[in-house]
């Protein structure tokens, strides 16, 4: 089975050994192998039918990988060209791997590794890659505070999936939240009608409410007049 050789290659040379060319087709012929057209079309009309898909359920598509990601980190190096090769990949599913293989490797993250995210960020752009990628930026911003001030850049930028970036990479950070950062940030992108800005807002406050619902009803109360319907309902889910 093509499942027992990538395994029993990731294992006996490491992905050191095995070239970025390697590396996907292997990863490619696993999803090939395990595709569910059925599935697939309905995962494409629930995601607008902008991309394709194989029709792998996300437990199934991790376990395809696991093996492959654990020897990937003994390399200590992120493979951005991998990671390119996913993204330049129509299926949906390899651009899930690069993110759960960004997740693996946060630890490798540096600031100047932004540029990549900001890129993959603008590829293929929309709301599911776009909120597995905020966490990655987020878990990086804990170590360096160079990225305070890029996010507050990104905040401002023209661009709705750069914004939503901004306002959603604290997303769980719990007592751990900047509190300054996060309102700032969103008073940068009040007064949109944008659907993806304003539910992130929301949804940024509303997260937050799980840990301190005091000052996101503060923050309501100090914006309300600016800030969209959607914004306030679902920032107010749990006060």
């Amino acid at each position: 089975m093509v499942e027992t050789y990538v395994i029993a290659e990731a294992k006996k040379k490491g992905s050191l050994g095995l070239s970025v060319m390697s590396k996907y087709l292997n990863i490619k012929s696993l999803f090939e192998v395990q595709a569910d057209e059925e599935r697939a079309v309905a995962m494409a009309a629930y995601q607008k039918n902008l991309f394709e898909f194989y029709g792998i359920p996300t437990p199934q598509r991790r376990k395809i990988y696991a093996e492959f990601l654990k020897a990937e980190k003994k390399t200590k190096t992120i493979d951005w060209e991998f990671l390119d090769a996913c993204y330049a990949d129509p299926h949906r599913e390899f651009q899930y791997l690069a993110y759960d293989y960004l997740l693996r490797m946060q630890s490798y993250l540096v600031y100047e590794d932004l540029a990549k995210v900001e890129h993959y960020v603008l590829t293929k752009s929309w709301w599911d890659t776009i909120d597995f990628l905020t966490k990655v930026v987020g878990q990086l911003g804990l170590r360096d505070n160079r990225v305070k001030n890029l996010m507050l850049g990104w905040s401002k930028r023209d661009n709705i999936w750069i914004r939503r970036t901004a306002i959603e990479h604290q997303l769980r950070l719990k007592e751990q939240t900047d509190t300054d950062l996060l309102a700032e940030i969103i008073v940068n992108c009040l007064g949109s009608d944008e659907f993806f800005i304003n539910k992130a807002i929301g949804w940024s406050l509303r997260d937050y409410s799980k840990t301190n619902p005091d000052w996101v009803r503060d923050f309501i109360w100090q914006h309300e007049e600016q800030m969209a319907k959607l914004s306030i309902r679902e920032a107010s889910k749990y006060l």
